[in-house]
């Protein structure tokens, strides 16, 4: 029997059409399962410049509509909160059970890792059993040792390093949080050969697969992983076991397909 995907990182933006784009290029790529935070929050263009040059926005992302489509998945696809410090912890909190993670980005917020609102955020994680996804900078407050105090700090609460660190070669971010185990590593967008290093520096229970769908297509992701050559018990553990535990879902379960569920 095939092993199921479980996507960790894909993005539904709130525009006609995504929910159904997504399920079909699930489908298509044999991903059965994905854990899903708002796109489109920040203009591309945008983002880049402050990812080099900084800078933030204090807009909210879409949370409600990645809940609405969630629910409309037929349980393929898992809601993610996408947090901003800038409005505080309470629309988190008052709505953190609807929830499976929650994601903080200083890219698109520019509020670091260690400071008072985005640990407050984390704090209603860590009460919820949410796993906190992190894309981290190459900048003071915002990098891979910055998460490791954040993990520190909340010590029962699991961390996705997101994209294995700040660019394709961050090897840094993979030595800096290896001996932390509550955090782990999400591929999309490193080099295999980081991601590879993932798997032998972490070990192959602490990476997992995402896609950063719609930014990059799941295909090319998979392809990725499929050159390192995992063993069976490996490549289950990081494209489906592994997110199976994160997220508290069953690892033996017959997953809704897109014959099966109901599409919108």
């Amino acid at each position: 029997m095939t092993t199921p995907v479980f996507d960790v990182h894909a993005r539904l933006a709130p525009r006609p059409g995504a929910l159904a784009a997504l399920l079909s290029t699930m489908d298509r790529s044999g991903i059965d399962r994905a854990a899903v935070c708002s796109g489109g929050v920040i203009d591309l263009d945008r983002l880049a410049t402050q990812i080099m040059t900084g800078g933030h926005i204090e807009d909210d992302a879409d949370n409600d509509a990645v809940l609405d489509a969630c629910g409309s998945s037929g349980g393929r696809l898992l809601p993610f909160f996408f947090g901003n410090p800038h409005r505080g912890e309470q629309p988190y909190c008052e709505h953190a059970t609807r929830f499976r993670g929650l994601e903080i980005s200083p890219a698109v917020h520019g509020v670091s890792l260690t400071d008072e609102r985005t640990m407050a955020l984390v704090d209603v994680a860590a009460h919820a059993g949410h796993p906190v996804y992190v894309v981290c900078l190459g900048r003071p407050g915002c990098g891979a040792p910055d998460l490791v105090a954040l993990a520190q700090t909340f010590p029962n609460t699991f961390f996705v390093l997101g994209h294995c660190g700040f660019i394709g070669i961050d090897l840094y971010s993979v030595n800096v949080v290896a001996p932390h185990p509550n955090i782990v590593a999400e591929t999309s967008g490193s080099y295999a050969g980081v991601a590879h290093a993932a798997v032998e520096r972490l070990g192959a229970d602490r990476v997992l697969l995402g896609t950063e769908y719609p930014l990059q297509h799941p295909e090319v992701e998979l392809t990725k992983l499929r050159t390192l050559r995992l063993d069976a018990a490996s490549w289950e553990q990081v494209t489906w076991r592994n997110a199976c535990r994160l997220l508290g879902e069953p690892e033996h379960t017959t997953t809704p397909t897109a014959k099966q569920a109901a599409h919108v």
